[in-house]
């Protein structure tokens, strides 16, 4: 019973909103107390580096804000709990560094010194968020640290949550009662409810109900207006394949989006550059190897180099794709596009190895640089694929929502190559809609990181 307590003191009296930024400022100072050592043999900080580290503190403490890090200890994993800090020191960094350069203060601080700091800091801040939330994760696992929830919804509702909150055990919830609706609810039966709900001593009530079902949800709200339990609504989205759930203010009203790109402010400014500065990158690293492709198609096969064309992108635009040229010069018969397979006669030597390689997709970045695709999205299909399934996949348009990738969520969990049957298009759209569902920058450097290991060779590509 003590060792439930002292979790639920840690986890709900003392908050990440508090014990993050502790953690944090902390870390700052004592890895910039270990890199002057390091560095200067001597651990009494001079007054200027002082302000330094509180500067870098203060700039820590603004960014991680801002890119809501300091949430509850229940919600992110540690994964995306590391990959959001590693982002912010990186904005730090550079931050830092910029202002060093502005005020021309670059001779009174090492470079070392900033380097060091950043490096020791982070693991540091790392470190403490791995072990408190994996302590945090073992003790619920154990019985304690946990939430009680009370459930409200029809059977099969309440049923999909509970599964859930199963599944999920490591978060801490626990099941205090659940309440089957079966039909429309009385002032009888919210009275009855309400009476369940406070005897459970639940910390939580989840409103779990279809969309239809609005009306319940505003009357239990309504009459738990005056305890002090949380209340959410869990409504289920699960027939209905959404571009994403979030919540907005338009009209000065608030709206649930239905299908509405996640790409915007921001995240549209965050995701152009990603673009411009890995494609930048990736273009000048890869300019000798295109080089080379470029001899090799135009020597075993006439024809031009690169192969064009149109394809769908963000918004329903239409752009040229661009290619190295695979397949020897053929016609192909008007508003048709046959899929290569495997033996195709109609792929030149080198187009094989290119095909399975993925290579004859580089020339590709330089559509990137143009704005008309990103990095990571939906690859696009051929217009004539495009109108043969919008109407057997459900939600198969909402994919232009963003613009088409090189690679994508899809492609390195393998559903990449020859989509040959109705099956294999709905499971890559279902990933598709998934990724644009749960974008994130650090999202798109997972998967640009699993392309480098998995994306350019797949034996599925002919």
């Amino acid at each position: 019973m003590k060792k439930k307590q002292l979790s639920l003191i840690f986890s709900d009296r003392y908050p990440p909103q508090i014990v993050l930024p502790l953690l944090d400022t902390l870390s700052i100072f004592v890895g910039g107390l270990i890199a002057y050592g390091i560095r200067f043999d001597v651990f009494l900080l001079h007054e200027r580096y002082v302000l330094a580290l509180t500067c870098i503190a203060l700039l820590v403490l603004v960014i991680n804000s801002m890119a809501n890090s300091y949430r509850a200890w229940r919600i992110p994993s540690i994964f995306q709990m590391i990959g959001n800090l590693m982002l912010v020191w990186g904005a730090v960094g550079i931050t830092a560094a910029s202002l060093i350069y502005f005020a021309h203060a670059a001779e009174r601080f090492s470079r070392l010194w900033i380097g060091m700091t950043l490096i020791i800091s982070f693991v540091m801040a790392g470190g403490a968020r791995i072990l408190v939330q994996l302590g945090l994760q073992h003790i619920r696992l154990r019985g304690g640290a946990r939430r009680p929830v009370f459930l409200v919804g029809p059977s099969q509702n309440v049923l999909d949550v509970a599964k859930g909150i199963r599944s999920a055990s490591w978060e801490g919830h626990t099941i205090a009662g659940v309440e089957r609706l079966k039909s429309k609810l009385d002032e009888h039966n919210v009275e009855r409810i309400v009476r369940r709900i406070i005897q459970s001593r639940a910390r939580e009530v989840w409103i779990c109900v279809p969309l239809e079902m609005g009306e319940t949800v505003r009357t239990l709200f309504y009459s738990l207006r005056n305890h002090t339990a949380e209340v959410r609504f869990i409504p289920a989205f699960e027939d209905m394949h959404l571009l994403n759930h979030r919540m907005s203010e338009v009209a000065d009203h608030y709206a649930i989006d239905l299908s509405v790109s996640p790409m915007s402010g921001m995240s549209r400014f965050l995701k152009r550059s990603e673009d411009i500065i890995i494609g930048a990158l990736i273009s000048f690293l890869i300019l000798p190897v295109c080089i080379v492709i470029a001899i090799g198609i135009k020597a075993t096969s006439p024809g031009p180099v690169l192969f064009k064309q149109y394809r769908e992108g963000s918004n329903g635009r239409c752009f040229k794709v661009y290619k190295f040229r695979s397949m020897y010069v053929h016609n192909e018969e008007s508003g048709k596009v046959t899929q290569a397979t495997k033996n195709d006669s109609r792929i030149t030597p080198i187009g094989a190895f290119l095909r399975r390689t993925s290579l004859d997709e580089l020339p590709q970045f330089f559509n990137v640089l143009q704005g008309r695709m990103s990095i990571v999205g939906p690859r696009p299909h051929a217009l004539a694929h495009n109108e043969q399934y919008k109407e057997l996949v459900e939600s198969y348009m909402r994919r232009h929502k963003v613009k088409p990738g090189i690679t994508g969520w899809a492609q390195v969990n393998g559903l990449r190559g020859e989509t040959d049957t109705l099956h294999k298009m709905q499971r890559r759209v279902e990933h598709d809609l998934w990724y644009i569902d749960n974008w994130s920058l650090w999202l798109d450097l997972k998967i640009i990181f699993l392309t480098i290991f998995t994306g350019f060779s797949n034996k599925n590509a002919y």
